[in-house]
């Protein structure tokens, strides 16, 4: 067997972010070799994560890449076992590439179809191969979740841990207002944009349970509609973004803040974390 030196053991452990002993090992087996010795320890990676692939994905992060000016946009959701994980800045930075590569590329229907795409932090290799080297070496189940591509004027935001995150699709107005929005979106959970893009059954429900509240306060019969529709005011507030007090000004709603910013506000994309 080949003397393997402690210099050898470490430029491995270096070019692998593997342990030292696995090290050691691979180089043993392969006469002190590097390049083999990668090779068998990504062979020994690939079976070890193989025996996880049926884990629960419950962590991840979710990565947003914006160009406003450009019109290209795109978030992606990256998904592993643990907390520790998703903080890792090599998966934080793969998250990215994602929603880069989705934006500037020629777009995927699914994640497979990503991965095969070039990696835009690491020229000359695909995503694939990123995703791939990091999953050996952490050794944690990953899978790619969605994916949404926006063409057009985008803002966009990522939550600081990462589980939120938010595309904004708009016409007009400053990257500066549209991430101020993308923020709102994140915070204040809309359902759509405005009252006419509201679920008609969620509408027809709220307004049945108004009528029936303001029936049993003895109101006069014919004057029930029209309080109704008054008291539905709030519930558009709730729930209609651009009828929400801006969380920055609430003297102002989002309609009223997108206008002054010469913005009109198309359609929000929200995701939360493993939530469809």
């Amino acid at each position: 067997m080949a003397e393997i030196s402690a210099a050898a053991v470490k430029a491995l452990r270096e070019r692998t972010g593997l342990p030292m002993m696995e090290c050691k090992k691979a180089l043993e087996a392969t006469a002190g070799d590097p390049d083999a010795a990668i090779e068998v320890l990504r062979k020994a990676g690939k079976k070890a994560v193989g025996g996880r692939e049926h884990k629960e994905t419950a962590f991840g992060r979710i990565g947003v890449y914006v160009d406003f000016a450009g019109g290209r946009s795109g978030m992606a959701e990256l998904l592993c076992e643990s907390a520790p994980v998703a903080a890792h800045p090599e998966f934080v930075e793969l998250a990215g590439d994602l929603a880069r590569q989705l934006a500037v590329g020629a777009g995927a229907a699914s994640g497979d179809e990503l991965l095969g795409q070039p990696a835009p932090s690491q020229p000359g290799k695909t995503l694939r191969e990123v995703f791939d080297d990091l999953n050996i070496r952490i050794r944690e189940a990953f899978r790619v979740g969605r994916l949404a591509r926006v063409e057009g004027p985008c803002g966009g935001y990522v939550h600081h841990d990462g589980t939120k995150a938010v595309l904004l699709e708009v016409q007009g107005g400053s990257p500066e207002l549209a991430k101020e929005i993308c923020m709102h979106v994140v915070a204040m959970r809309p359902l759509a944009v405005a009252r006419d893009e509201l679920d008609l059954g969620l509408v027809a429900k709220e307004r049945e349970i108004l009528t029936e509240q303001t029936r049993g306060e003895g109101k006069p019969e014919k004057m029930i509609p029209k309080i109704v529709e008054g008291r539905m005011r709030a519930f558009y507030s709730q729930h209609c973004l651009v009828d929400q007090p801006f969380v920055k000004d609430a003297n102002q709603t989002v309609g009223k803040v997108a206008e002054a910013g010469g913005m009109k506000i198309v359609r929000f994309v929200r995701w939360e974390l493993g939530k469809e």
